[in-house]
């Protein structure tokens, strides 16, 4: 569906069109010209977690020059945006785009639902060398792109095979070397993923140590946390000592409560956080709006003993069952994807557990594991210091990497009324464009540049699903990038205006 849209998108005179009943525009034209675009009539929501307001906005030359009541003139372009919500571009802090992007500059999944800045690199791994990434990109994108350089991949370059043991003091060194060549090369700072095995035996020590590296250059310390089930709270400490002693920023990414046994503890981790920011230390986190998790299948054992039956057994047992562990990818095994363990270990008359260990024996699997509670990521939601992020990107077989966003605003705000349509906003845009020190970018406010998205309130909702996860959403009018129109409401335009986004040093 996505490659003959696309086909259909190359072939045309990349002209944003939209239903009359919708969006009105004054003539036939494409957005990527140098022509101004006046948004009229529209409920502004500026990114500042205000209340929203009515009123029109210019753009011209990629920024937005005036806000306001506004009177077209015949050079502008007109978009009549009554009755539908004016907002920046949404930030995703968290994107797993990196190839994705490479193959697919135009990023449909993503700007479909409001994305208009993505920040690759995360959980350790990514983009190396930054600055060659940053090459191959240029031109060819449809959002705008920032990375972080990942500890994994350094530990990697540095340790290669060899990385199931603590790093030596002059293998340390040599990683801080990468990291400050990646920090000047524009990464905005180091990730780390500490759950996965190049990460996992890593010390605390060595994490200081390379993120002393990234502050050097005002970067933060990024982190997928060494546990997030029953080691939670001991991760989040170590946290935030990695970043009080390294004197950087922490950003804790897709917090959450694992699995069953530490359902509830929200309240905890929350407590943790409050009284760290309290002191003064700044940390802060982000949450992708679903109860189930994406990942390796050998994260389920943290012992790391894949072949121990009871660690296995009990591992299945932490997460509600094996009927809670969904195969999306499994290279060994093709057969086996789309199907849980206990439907995989039915068919082969079999234990979930000889399903288990056979599959890391073959080199393992991607799964998704619905072991979350809501109440939980309720909790974290509701944190003024929690910014939204999907942990997906294109190609993701799970229905985050299309539908985060868009399900934020329909389900999260205005279904459930967790928060107001404007801290949703905020929580997309201000609040990530802060984190990463973006200046010109996360605002609707004279001078920034001219990433919008233009929504119904009343609509707006994600339809990706675990079956169908590349599902595009609903209620995304237009989304624009640099004062171009990429997405038109039903379809991609073909554009390519984004940027290349680096930290400022």
């Amino acid at each position: 569906m996505i490659s003959v849209i696309m086909n259909i998108v190359r072939t045309s005179l990349h002209v944003c069109l939209f239903s009359a009943a919708l969006i009105a525009i004054s003539a036939i034209a494409a957005f990527a010209q140098s022509r101004p675009v006046v948004f009229k009539n529209a409920r502004i929501i500026d990114g500042t977690g205000r209340a929203s307001f009515r009123g029109d906005v210019r753009i011209k030359d990629g920024k937005i020059v005036k806000i306001g009541e506004i009177k077209a003139s015949k050079d502008d372009e007109v978009i009549d945006a009554s009755g539908l919500v004016l907002a920046p571009g949404f930030i995703d802090i968290h994107n797993h785009s990196e190839s994705g992007l490479l193959t697919d500059g135009t990023a449909a999944n993503q700007v479909s639902q409001g994305i208009t800045t993505v920040l690759v690199g995360p959980d350790g791994g990514g983009p190396f060398p930054v600055g060659d990434y940053f090459a191959k990109l240029d031109g060819k994108i449809a959002v705008n792109v920032g990375a972080f350089i990942g500890h994994a991949t350094v530990r990697g370059q540095v340790m290669k095979s060899d990385y199931l043991r603590k790093a030596t003091d002059a293998e340390i060194a040599q990683m801080a070397e990468l990291v400050k060549q990646s920090m000047k090369d524009g990464a905005f700072g180091l990730s780390s993923g500490l759950e996965y095995d190049v990460g996992f035996s890593a010390t605390t020590e060595e994490l200081i140590e390379l993120s002393k590296a990234a502050a050097k250059y005002h970067g933060i310390y990024m982190t997928h946390m060494r546990d997030e089930e029953e080691g939670m709270l001991d991760a989040l400490r170590e946290s935030i000592r990695i970043g009080r002693e390294a004197k950087l920023p922490v950003q804790i990414s897709h917090v959450k409560m694992g699995n069953r046994n530490v359902w509830g503890k929200s309240a905890e981790a929350i407590a943790i956080v409050e009284e760290a920011r309290k002191s003064g230390f700044d940390i802060t986190a982000d949450a992708y709006p679903y109860t189930a998790w994406a990942s390796t299948i050998t994260v389920l054992v943290p012992s790391r003993k894949y072949d121990d039956r009871k660690e296995v057994e009990t591992a299945l047992n932490n997460v509600g069952g094996a009927d809670k562990v969904l195969v999306t990818s499994c290279f060994a095994h093709r057969d086996y994807e789309g199907k849980t363990l206990e439907q995989i270990a039915a068919i082969k008359n079999t234990t979930p557990v000889d399903i288990y260990i056979q599959i890391v024996k073959d080199g393992g699997a991607g799964v998704v594991c619905n072991s979350m509670n809501e109440t939980d990521v309720k909790a974290f939601y509701q944190q003024p210091w929690v910014m939204v992020s999907s942990d997906g990107g294109i190609g993701s077989r799970h229905p985050r990497g299309t539908g985060t966003f868009t399900r934020v605003l329909g389900k999260f705000s205005r279904e459930n009324k967790w928060f107001s349509l404007e801290e949703a906003v905020r929580k997309m845009t201000a609040m990530p464009a802060d984190r990463l020190r973006l200046k010109d970018r996360g605002l609707i406010k004279k001078g920034m540049k001219a990433d919008l998205v233009l929504f119904d309130a009343g609509k707006v909702i994600d339809r990706a699903t675990f079956a169908e996860p590349q599902t595009f959403s609903t209620g995304i009018r237009v989304t624009f990038v640099n004062g171009r129109c990429v997405w038109d409401g039903n379809k991609i335009t073909g554009e390519t205006p984004g940027s290349i986004l680096r930290s400022k040093k």
